[in-house]
């Protein structure tokens, strides 16, 4: 059921079933000329990249993109009001049945392929409930003026959208089968100093899920609209639906029409015009037989096209002086002088002269934020919600500052320094050693814990799976250490979970250490594997990421930024002592290079 009133009064929040830039660009274009705090296009189903760049005003707003619907945060999906499908119509129907399945508050939607299969029509009528509403296929959306755009509807050009005056109420609403009617009769309208309570297109498809009855129910429903414009079509029997309405008293408002399609008569075989149901092949179904049959129940019925404006003209408009809701020079201006930039930051800007990161100053930053805090809220993007977190990242820090200079890395470092290169050479030939051999353990790790937590499989199942692939569980075993000689580093690792009310990631690290030592003393937990596992908690229950997010952390190697950024320390301090020692070029001799017979 489509209820004006009750869209026009609350807040919506859209997702999009596939991208189309243009149309999606003229809603968050409408959204900000109607002055809206955000847009109402929360995210977009689609392949691709994570984010689509989309104006808001002059800025650049990312929204965001998911694989899937099962990508989309619960947060989000409990949050959604409205869809908009922009698939291909072979896979309209999939896509929306499984929107009316994922989004609990969903109130309706809109469908913009063509040619949808009709059967595929049918069946998502019969999914709806009683309260929600689906225009199309083939339609170019719902408009409500200063409030909402769902869809192409109202044109998808800035300028269109303020020259049409939709930024401010009024009492006419606006019907058409066809998208591009719909925004000529919109212009019609407000061009004749008219202004528009609603609009929508059917869709052009022979049996919409949103039958024309129902719009015009919701236009005697709804307070704000006296008048209704109507562009019917030749074909079908619809304006004779509406005839019994008006005959019941269930449509009293007035109603202005004009039939498209009266050439037809001029051809011996019924044309097809450009919508599936426009074509006349009884006499009932032609555009004058029509046109006859609403005069004589009353309807303002047009004979000719001119005739229709001058009954638009006609109309009195809403007593009083109508309310703006946006769409001034000024913020037309913002979006008519906006270009693209080449990069999105979210990390940190100039402002002012003054650095910022994250939106926070960063003299502040230094002088009341530990360093810890600093480098979670950097490499997150986000300022940190939680103090353990901070305190967590900043002692991971500095544990892992240092391993000695017989690692590959320190080496690395030390070697090139004594050949005579600088501090920044010296530093990435260390660096360049890192991987899943050497310091790539975390992320390694990380990626088993959410994978046993994600899946829900035992320990004990998760161990033979790797065992089977002949592989090494990441952030396990220790050379020095065993489950009877503990490392003191993890257990103060391990400290920083106790205040936490769960700890799914570490109690599964915990219970694959308890089947590994089981087989052999020293396949303990690490201090890479108990990194990762404290942190994942840490990131899950203070700073509110999900399983999908920690994945993604995964996915671009978050975790061993930790040691990439503590371990350069290491790598410096080793590239200064080789300065300071200057012992020359390094050279390993023929007796400590063995030779492989």
């Amino acid at each position: 059921m489509l209820d004006i009133s009750t869209l026009r009064k609350t807040n919506q929040s859209i997702i999009a079933l596939g991208s189309h830039p243009g149309i999606l660009q003229s809603m968050l274009d409408f959204d900000f000329l109607a002055g809206k705090s955000e847009p109402d296009l929360k995210g977009i189903v689609a392949s691709g990249r994570k984010y689509v760049r989309l104006f808001w005003g002059d800025k650049e707003k990312r929204i965001p993109v998911y694989s899937s619907l099962d990508m989309i945060p619960n947060s989000v999906k409990t949050s959604v009001t409205l869809f908009l499908n922009l698939t291909s119509g072979r896979r309209t129907m999939s896509s929306t049945l499984e929107a009316l399945k994922e989004f609990p508050r969903l109130k309706g939607g809109s469908l913009f392929a063509e040619n949808m299969p009709e059967k595929h029509s049918i069946e998502i009528f019969q999914k709806l409930n009683t309260q929600q509403f689906i225009v199309g296929p083939s339609s170019v959306g719902l408009l409500i003026p200063g409030y909402l755009k769902l869809g192409a509807i109202g044109g998808t050009q800035a300028k269109q959208l303020v020259h049409a005056h939709l930024f401010e109420r009024g009492n006419v609403a606006v019907f058409s089968s066809s998208g591009g009617m719909t925004n000529e009769l919109i212009n019609l309208v407000t061009g004749a100093g008219k202004r528009i309570s609603f609009s929508l297109s059917f869709g052009g498809d022979r049996f919409p899920v949103l039958t024309p009855m129902e719009a015009f129910r919701a236009a005697e429903k709804d307070k704000s609209t006296e008048y209704i414009v109507y562009f019917g079509e030749l074909g079908g029997y619809d304006e004779y639906d509406l005839i019994d309405l008006i005959q019941k008293k269930h449509v009293t408002k007035k109603i202005i029409a004009y039939i498209g399609g009266t050439v037809s008569a001029m051809f011996e075989i019924p044309p097809q015009f450009g919508h599936a149901k426009a074509m006349a092949s009884r006499g009932e179904e032609t555009a004058q037989a029509k046109t006859a049959a609403l005069k004589k129940a009353g309807v303002s019925a047009a004979g000719s096209f001119t005739e229709f404006i001058d009954l638009v003209k006609d109309i009195s408009s809403t007593d009083g002086p109508q309310k703006d809701h946006g769409g001034s020079a000024e913020m037309l201006g913002k979006i008519q002088s906006r270009t693209a930039s080449w990069f999105i930051n979210s990390v940190s800007r100039d402002k002012d002269g003054s650095v910022e990161i994250v939106g926070e100053d960063l003299l502040s930053l230094a002088t009341k934020r530990s360093y810890g805090y600093i480098v979670g809220t950097m490499l997150l993007g986000k300022q940190l919600k939680s103090q353990e977190t901070a305190d967590f990242i900043d002692f991971v820090m500095k544990l892992l500052v240092d391993h000695g200079p017989y690692v590959s890395g320190a080496v690395n470092t030390m070697i090139t320094a004594r050949a005579g290169k600088d501090l920044v050479s010296s530093l990435v030939a260390g660096l360049l050693t890192i991987g899943p051999r050497f310091g790539g353990a975390i992320n390694q790790a990380a990626n088993h814990w959410i994978e046993g937590v994600t899946q829900n499989i035992t320990p004990y199942d998760y161990v033979e799976s790797i065992a089977k692939k002949r592989e090494l569980i990441s952030g396990i075993g220790h050379k020095k250490y065993r489950i009877d000689a503990p490392d003191p580093r993890v257990r103060a690792i391990l400290a920083f979970t106790k205040n936490l009310k769960h700890s799914p990631h570490t109690d599964f690290a915990r219970d694959i250490e308890k089947i590994t030592t089981a087989k052999k003393g020293n396949l303990i937990l690490n201090v890479d594997g108990a990194i990762a596992a404290v942190l994942l908690d840490l990131l899950s229950q203070k700073e509110d990421f999900t399983e999908r997010e920690l994945q993604d952390l995964v996915d671009s190697e978050f975790f061993n930024a930790f040691f990439i950024l503590s371990r350069s320390v290491g790598f410096t301090a080793h590239y200064l002592d080789q300065k300071r020692s200057d012992e020359g070029l390094f050279r390993l001799s023929p007796q400590e290079v063995g030779w492989a017979e």
